[in-house]
């Protein structure tokens, strides 16, 4: 019998956390990303929680899941709402309720920190993910997402 559990990310996960990340990069946007940046990136989070925080998905204590949660003030609501972010399911672990456990824990932790909504972005051509976020309840949102990336060396 398998046990699923949702836990905190800790430094030491820092190195699977980031091969997700550019597995999904890959996989969603046809990225390669530097994984030394990525995992100081992920590290740099885990250690100011501050920023946001990471939630692991375990299958018999295997990390299958993984998302991020960094947060947005709103001076209209006054309070913070939680963006999901960096979400990842290995492929065997897709399918089986992963990131619906995922996201059913972190909406249960916002609404106990008074937080005033969970948002997410997509890529407008994951419609799989697009309907899962639907069957969870999420709806598309009343705005486009624009951004103006700086480039680092």
């Amino acid at each position: 019998m398998t046990t699923m559990t949702i836990r905190a990310a800790q430094t030491r996960h820092a190195e699977t956390i980031a091969g997700f990340n550019a597995a999904m990069a890959l996989e969603t946007e046809d990225k390669v990303l530097d994984i030394a940046r990525v995992r100081q990136g992920v590290s740099n989070l885990i250690i100011n929680p501050a920023r946001g925080f990471y939630r692991l998905a375990c299958v018999d204590e295997k990390i299958v899941g993984c998302l991020m949660i960094t947060f947005e003030w709103s001076d209209w609501r006054n309070a913070d709402i939680w963006w999901i972010q960096s979400v990842y399911v290995t492929p065997e672990a897709r399918r089986t309720g992963i990131f619906s456990a995922l996201y059913e824990h972190v909406k249960t932790e916002a609404r106990e920190a008074g937080a005033c909504g969970l948002r997410l972005y997509a890529e407008n051509a994951n419609h799989r993910a697009h309907k899962t976020y639907e069957a969870l309840g999420m709806e598309g949102g009343h705005y486009a997402v624009f951004e103006a990336m700086f480039k680092r060396d």
